[in-house]
């Protein structure tokens, strides 16, 4: 059992530690709390939770439908393309008037996971296998387990960026701190358009 759990903390950290639009967001959002990790994860286990479960009960093939897939894609890509714009907006009245964008941590980490097509049809493909190891290792009952410690991982490692950022932003100045926000944007607008451009290949690519 422990060796099962291992190679779960393993692949839950490798996968919660690649840079992607759930880390950047949590960047920018923990320059105003060192709760946004926290937030961020909770939302996060709003869509991870329900969605393991699923694909653990038989209906992953419903998320590798191709037309799904475009769907997804375009609509994902779209939001988080949004989400850069806005961002890039409001660096200046976050940095200097301490306001905020117009969605929190919370409503974020739901976005950057419901909207996430990668996130999606890795857990119907890759993250199921995982699944599935794990519970013929150790049982059925087990599958509770592996959620809390697969979340856990994305709690702590979230918690800690967020807590460092927080604590570490105020001795970077304002012009450091704005270009930060303008790196995080970019970054966003990068992986909506991925989304979008990849979700087009994709279709395109399997002749529908």
């Amino acid at each position: 059992m422990l060796a099962a759990l291992g190679a779960v903390i393993t692949a839950s950290l490798s996968g919660v530690m690649m840079p992607g639009p759930m880390f950047a967001v949590t960047i920018a959002k923990s320059m105003k709390s060192p709760w946004a990790g926290i937030m961020v994860a909770l939302g996060h286990a709003v869509i991870e939770v329900p969605l393991i479960l699923i694909v653990y009960f038989g209906l992953r093939e419903f998320f590798q439908n191709e037309i799904f897939k475009l769907v997804l894609s375009i609509l994902g890509g779209g939001v988080i393309v949004w989400m850069s714009i806005d961002l890039f907006r409001a660096r200046r009245r976050i940095v200097k008037e301490g306001k905020d964008t117009s969605y929190n941590a919370f409503t974020a980490g739901i976005i950057m996971s419901g909207l996430n097509p990668f996130f999606l049809f890795w857990w119907a493909t890759l993250g199921l296998s995982i699944l599935l190891k794990f519970t013929n290792a150790v049982g059925d009952w087990a599958l509770p387990l592996f959620i809390l410690v697969h979340w856990a991982c994305d709690l702590v490692w979230l918690s800690i960026v967020s807590f460092v950022i927080y604590k570490t932003h105020r001795f970077w100045g304002e012009k450091v701190q704005e270009w930060i926000f303008i790196i995080l944007s970019v970054a966003l607008l990068y992986f909506g358009l991925q989304f979008i451009i990849q979700g087009i290949i994709t279709y395109v690519g399997a002749g529908i």
